[in-house]
């Protein structure tokens, strides 16, 4: 027992429970009904307000240890959640759940009963307006609507207890804030493109109350429980409710210094359809990337988003005394600065998911605030630099609006689509003027991308069209992505400023490594366009000095029989076309990125890779074939194909250095598909700064040619024996399936040498023993002449041999042993 007044708490151990408590227990003994029971300094009993005999026992043992004598019971135990669900917890917990408690306090002498209620049971008002305790009762969601049924059962329940409903605003402080505020604040610091759309009246806001305040109020409701009525509702909240534009002004200004931060009204129809497609869409992102939790923003938060609920609080003057001693405009400062004191803890506080530079930034040991300062610096220093590649752009999506009728396109088809794309363009062109609007680069890049492949997919005759459209569409993704600061990467990977991988002597990405792949791509482009002129007929016929064609078509040479074959026939698009399309998709790729890419932008690097390894070795596939099933070679295939062949030497390292530094983040604990996707640092990597453009053109060019490749006598000796088995029908009078298999083999160890010249990629070169093999058992096998069986015999038992060699390795590649 105690002399002190008694007062018990439910939902004891909950944030507001812990403060009122401690407000009291100089003046009452706190008792606490929860359904945790820490260890607060003051005595807390497990309670299921959900079964009638949990609580009725609960309620047993608190008259055991402190006797039938109440002060107060203050009831602030609910369930709630923001999904807008009419839940059954609403129902068990806050109505049936409080109809138990009171029952079970029948057994006591309670001397007041304290309900916390919410402003949101009220109907709404309009800007301007202010609603008192007097104003309808029309909750507009679940919660609410369960808090004021709960009414009604304390009322009816209470018999002659004396009741007071404390009608309370939105709870804040310096360190949390309810969470329709703590997620406004978050969604601005994120620089979220949410936090500039808003479905509601911009001047509607809701009232709030600071912590101190609230607990003052429930303090003076205890102490003047002897003089208050019978049965009262009192609005508990600052009079004052900024308007969500007002609240938005005030942080960006704050949090971004940006006095005026730009809200566009949404329809609230719109605004919900695109609510629940976000919250159907986020189970199906990878846990890899987020949380995976649901957003916040459900859509019938869009249909309330003009609800005003703006105070007046004469009644809690007049009957408590009190008045709130904090304005939120006053405290808004402080909030912001607590927000950049320490980001982790103010997300962890109000129970957001942080935003993944926050994360990155404490597992480098950086500092989140000034990571984020320092970015915004450096990306608008950047895009001002190239703002103009986006004015370009613009003009660029003139140009290809009017095209149609410049050059009197006819088809429909290309036609409406080169309309609607240059007038995309033009759109989001603008849109990428803004810095902060990284989308909208990504967005004109893919219009690039369609342009570039509208005129063959749409099967154009006009010439001018096809080249002005693919020409536009690759300065269009070139100026779109191409320019600083790099669109995508996340904050650590971009501010990071290690360019060369851990355990490696020079970087895979430099321009001296890209440079000799667009160069080799531009041939290949340049040879796929001229043949894509002659599958859709804007040319008549094509050079082929070397091929002749087939019997039953002899006007055609070698070039012009194989491009119209049923092979290339059976794609329906111009294959040429297609060939021109990863061609040019090979330069942008290219183009895009830092020296650093391989890891601030790992996707781009592997897809620029398997444009080039993949690809290269379809189209040796396809050279192969020509001969054996179409019956005849084509020339300039041939060169476009080594255009293709020699790449693969010279993109390997990028592609391998992208994938150590993605599994050794992993190894470290970190997402591998949000480091694939958005990169990141790499602490183990070491800087180079040099401007490498800044040398002799010598030593430029060296290092294009060599730069982690290089052909050693046995690897060169093994590619020439390769090549002389595409002739041996000449050279040994080889015939039938024998020679095919020859032309077939060495087009193979072609390929493995190639591969093999890049010295991290040195191993490869082992895959030549077995064609060795296969060549010295094709004769047998097939059948030959003699002299065809003993050259062939000699060929493949000197291409296993040459194999065996390493030969040189210059550089490291951060294996353990240097190259393979």
């Amino acid at each position: 027992m105690t002399d002190k007044p008694i007062v018990l708490i439910t939902g004891a151990a909950g944030n507001l429970g812990r403060s009122i408590a401690a407000a009291l227990r100089d003046r009452y003994t706190v008792v606490g009904l929860d359904t945790d029971t820490p260890d607060l300094g003051f005595p807390i009993y497990a309670i299921d307000l959900t079964d009638v005999q949990d609580t009725a026992d609960a309620l047993a043992r608190v008259r055991s240890d402190f006797g039938d004598r109440l002060a107060c019971v203050v009831h602030l135990a609910a369930f709630f959640d923001f999904s807008g669900e009419d839940k059954p917890q609403y129902q068990a917990v806050n109505v049936d759940g409080s109809r138990h408690l009171l029952r079970a306090l029948r057994d006591f002498e309670v001397e007041q009963i304290v309900y916390a209620g919410t402003m949101l049971v009220h109907a709404p008002g309009a800007p301007g307006e202010r609603i008192d305790e007097t104003t309808s009762i029309d909750p507009q969601w679940a919660y609410p609507r369960s808090k004021a049924a709960a009414e009604e059962v304390l009322r009816a329940e209470r018999g002659d207890t004396p009741l007071v409903l404390l009608r309370l605003a939105g709870l804040y402080d310096s360190d949390t804030s309810v969470p329709t505020f703590a997620q406004q604040i978050a969604r601005i610091y994120e620089r979220d493109l949410q936090s500039h759309f808003y479905s509601g009246d911009t001047d509607a806001g809701q009232a709030m109350v600071h912590r101190e305040d609230l607990v003052d109020a429930f303090v003076r409701t205890i102490d003047r429980r002897q003089s208050l009525p019978g049965e009262t509702a009192i609005l508990i909240g600052e009079e004052e409710a900024l308007g969500y534009g007002a609240l938005q002004d005030r942080l960006g200004a704050l949090i971004h210094g940006e006095e005026d931060w730009a809200t566009l009204r949404l329809p609230a129809s719109a605004a919900a359809a695109g609510a629940w497609l976000q919250d159907k869409a986020e189970p199906l992102v990878p846990d890899a990337i987020d949380a995976g939790e649901r957003p916040f923003i459900q859509p019938f938060m869009t249909r309330m988003a003009s609800d005003h609920y703006a105070l007046d609080i004469r009644r809690a003057r007049q009957l408590l005394g009190w008045r709130p001693r904090h304005r939120l405009a006053d405290e808004l400062p402080g909030i912001v600065a607590k927000l950049k004191a320490d980001p982790a803890a103010w997300y962890a506080a109000n129970r957001i998911t942080p935003p993944p530079f926050v994360e990155e930034a404490g597992a480098a040991g950086l500092d989140p605030e000034n990571l984020r300062r320092d970015y915004e610096a450096a990306r608008r220093a950047d895009h001002a630099g190239t703002r103009w590649m986006h004015f370009a752009n613009i003009g660029l999506g003139f140009w290809i609006f009017t095209q149609p009728f410049i050059l009197q396109v006819t088809e429909p088809l290309l036609l409406w689509s080169e309309l609607i794309l240059g007038a995309a363009l033009m759109l989001f062109a603008a849109f990428a003027l803004s810095w902060r609007m990284i989308w909208a680069r990504w967005a004109s890049a893919g219009v690039g991308a369609l342009l570039m492949a509208a005129p063959f997919v749409f099967w154009t005759g006009n010439a001018a069209a096809f080249l002005s459209d693919t020409l536009i569409g690759m300065l269009v993704f070139s100026f779109a992505v191409g320019g600083r600061p790099e669109p995508g990467p996340s904050m650590v990977a971009a501010t990071d400023r290690s360019s060369v991988p851990a355990g490696w002597s020079y970087n895979p990405s430099a321009w001296s490594q890209r440079i000799p792949i667009i160069l080799l791509a531009l041939i290949g482009l340049v040879i796929a366009r001229y043949l894509t002129a002659y599958q859709l007929g804007q040319i008549d016929s094509v050079w082929d000095p070397f091929f002749a064609g087939l019997p039953e078509e002899p006007a055609k040479n070698g070039t012009e029989a194989v491009i119209t074959s049923f092979v290339s026939e059976s794609f329906p698009i111009p294959d040429a076309a297609l060939g021109g399309y990863t061609y040019a998709l090979e330069i942008v790729t290219g183009i895009v990125g830092s020296r650093a890419r391989w890891r601030t932008m790992p996707w781009l690097v592997f897809l620029f890779g398997l444009m080039i390894v993949p690809l290269s070795i379809v189209s040796i596939s396809f050279v192969i074939i020509q001969p054996i099933v179409i019956g005849t070679w084509a020339t300039l295939t041939l060169v476009a194909a080594a255009a293709m062949l020699l790449q693969i030497p010279y993109a390997v390292d990028e592609l391998v250095a992208t994938i150590q530094f993605v599994r050794r983040r992993a190894g470290q604990g970190q997402s591998w598909l949000r480091v694939f996707l958005f990169g990141d640092a790499d602490a183990a990597g070491s800087r180079d700064d040099a401007d490498e453009f800044a040398r002799r053109p010598g030593a430029i060019a060296r290092d294009m040619l060599g730069g982690g490749v290089n052909l050693p006598w046995n690897l060169l000796a093994a590619g020439l024996i390769g090549a002389s088995l595409l002739f041996t029908p000449l050279t040994w009078g080889a015939e039938g399936s024998a020679a095919h298999a020859d032309h077939a083999l060495g087009l193979v160890s072609l390929t493995i040498v190639a591969l093999a010249a890049a010295e991290i990629s040195r191993i490869a070169r082992f895959l030549l023993i077995p064609c060795g093999v296969a060549v010295a058992a094709a004769p047998m096998l097939l059948g030959a002449s003699v002299d065809h069986l003993i050259a062939n015999l000699v060929a493949g038992a000197a291409i296993a041999v040459l194999a065996l060699r390493r030969g040189p390795v210059r550089e490291r590649y951060g294996f353990a042993s240097g190259a393979a």
